[in-house]
C-alpha cells in the first residue's frame, strides 16, 4: 500500500480513523472526510503526529456535490486515487411501527446513497489505476436486526450494490471488497438516531466485549492487500450469517431475544 492514495469517508473516529492509521502507517497517502470540523481536525492532527501523510476535508457524503469536491481535492493534492473506503455511516434504533420515515431516509441517504455518490465520483480514477472500492457493510446486511429498520435496509442495499459492482468490474481488474464487521467498538451506537431523529446518547450494548476498531481496521487492511472479495468478521457474525441462510425462522427468534436484551430495548 506504499504511496497508494486512499480516501476514507467518515474518517474522523471509530473504524474510519483506525483505517486511516493502518493504511497511513503502511505508507499510503490519506484523505479523510467528516461532517464535524473539530473532530476531523483533531483526527488529522493526531495522525500527522504519527508521521502519516493525511488531509482532512469537511464533507457530507449524503450530498452529491461534496463527493465531487472530495474527489477533486484528492486529485489536486495527491495526483491520483487508488482506493476508496466507503466507511461513513449512521444507525438508528426504533420499531418500524413507531419510527418517523424521515429517520429511515436519513440513514439511507448516508449509508447507501453516500456510497453511490462517492463511488460514482471516484470510479474513473480507480479504474485507471486498477484500484479498490471498499464498502464497510455489516452482518446486518445479511440478517435484518429488529429495531434497526433503516440500518439493516441500507446494508442489504449496500451488499447488493457492491455485488453488482464487483461483477461489472471483473474485466477491468478493479478490486471490490464487502467488509462486514460484527459489533465493533465505535461511536456509531452513541450517535444512533431514535424514532424521532434525536440522538440516543449512550450505547445500549457493552462496548468492552466487542472487537476493537483497530482490529477491525487491521483485518480490512489485510483483505485489501490480498484483494479479497468478502470478509465477515467475528465468530458471532459468521455464525449468524450461516444460520440465517439455512434456518431463517429459527434465527427470527434468536435475533429477537438477543436484541431484546439491550438496555432500553424497544422490543417487548
Amino acid at each position: 500500500m506504499k504511496d497508494k492514495v486512499v480516501i476514507i469517508t467518515g474518517g474522523s473516529s471509530g473504524i474510519g480513523k483506525a483505517l486511516a492509521e493502518v493504511f497511513g502507517m503502511n505508507g499510503s497517502k490519506i484523505l479523510i472526510t467528516g461532517r464535524n470540523s473539530s473532530d476531523l481536525n483533531e483526527a488529522v492532527e493526531n495522525l500527522r503526529k504519527k508521521g502519516i501523510t493525511i488531509t482532512g476535508l469537511q464533507a457530507d457524503v449524503s450530498r452529491e456535490e461534496d463527493n465531487r469536491t472530495m474527489t477533486a481535492e484528492a486529485i489536486r493534492i495527491y495526483g491520483r486515487i487508488d482506493i476508496l473506503i466507503n466507511n461513513a455511516g449512521i444507525t438508528m434504533r426504533a420499531l418500524f411501527e413507531e419510527v418517523e420515515l424521515e429517520v429511515v431516509k436519513k440513514v439511507m441517504d448516508i449509508n447507501f446513497y453516500g456510497v453511490l455518490y462517492a463511488t460514482k465520483s471516484c470510479l474513473p480514477e480507480i479504474i485507471k489505476n486498477k484500484g479498490s472500492v471498499i464498502g464497510i457493510s455489516s452482518v446486518a446486511g445479511y440478517r435484518g436486526l429488529p429495531g434497526r429498520t433503516g440500518y439493516s435496509a441500507s446494508k442489504f442495499a449496500l451488499n447488493g450494490f457492491l455485488e453488482v459492482l464487483r461483477t461489472e468490474m471483473l474485466k477491468k481488474e478493479v478490486h471490490v471488497l464487502t467488509a462486514c464487521p460484527g459489533f465493533t467498538t465505535s461511536n456509531i451506537r452513541k450517535r444512533s438516531l431514535t424514532k424521532d431523529g434525536s440522538l440516543q446518547g449512550d450505547s445500549p450494548r457493552n462496548e468492552n466485549e466487542m472487537m476493537t476498531a483497530a482490529e477491525c481496521a487491521a483485518r480490512i487492511y489485510r483483505a485489501t492487500v490480498n484483494r479479497k472479495k468478502i470478509i465477515i468478521m467475528t465468530a458471532q457474525g459468521k455464525l449468524a450469517v450461516f444460520l440465517n441462510k439455512w434456518f431463517p425462522v429459527f434465527m427470527d427468534k434468536i435475533v429477537f431475544n438477543e436484541m431484546a436484551k439491550e438496555s432500553d430495548s424497544p422490543l417487548k
